[in-house]
C-alpha cells in the first residue's frame, strides 16, 4: 500500500480500563481498524494524564492506576479514515478523538 504525501493522523484517547463487547477497547479499535483495511496503527501507553473527568493517572509506584491514559494513532487516506469514523463513533463512549493532517515522508516494509 502507497499512503499519499498528504494524508491524516487520527488519534484517540481512551483508558485502559475501557471495553467493547466485553474486551479492551483499544484493542478492539485496532482489530476493527486492520479489518478494514486501514495502514497501520499503534497504541502507546501514557505514563500520566487526566481527562474529562480531571482524576489523575499515574504509573507511580504509590498512587497505581489500574486506568492508564491510552492513545490510538491511525495514518491513513483521509477517504479511510472517513470510512472508520462512524465505526469508531459506535465504540468510543467516553474518551478524545482528534484529526489533523500529516505529511507522510515514508511508509515503508522489509521484503
Amino acid at each position: 500500500m502507497k499512503l499519499p504525501s498528504e494524508s491524516e493522523l487520527l488519534r484517540i484517547f481512551i483508558g485502559e480500563s475501557d471495553r467493547y463487547a466485553g474486551r479492551p477497547l483499544y484493542e478492539a479499535i485496532v482489530e476493527e481498524a486492520r479489518k478494514m483495511g486501514m495502514a497501520g496503527a499503534t497504541v502507546l501507553k501514557g505514563a500520566l494524564g487526566f481527562g474529562v473527568h480531571s482524576r489523575i493517572h499515574t504509573s507511580k509506584v504509590l498512587r497505581l492506576s489500574e486506568d492508564m491514559p491510552m492513545v490510538i494513532e491511525i495514518v491513513d487516506k483521509p477517504e479511510r479514515i472517513a470510512e472508520f469514523l462512524p465505526e469508531l463513533d459506535k465504540m468510543v463512549a467516553e474518551g478524545m478523538i482528534t484529526l489533523e493532517k500529516v505529511r507522510v515522508i515514508a511508509y515503508r516494509h522489509g521484503k
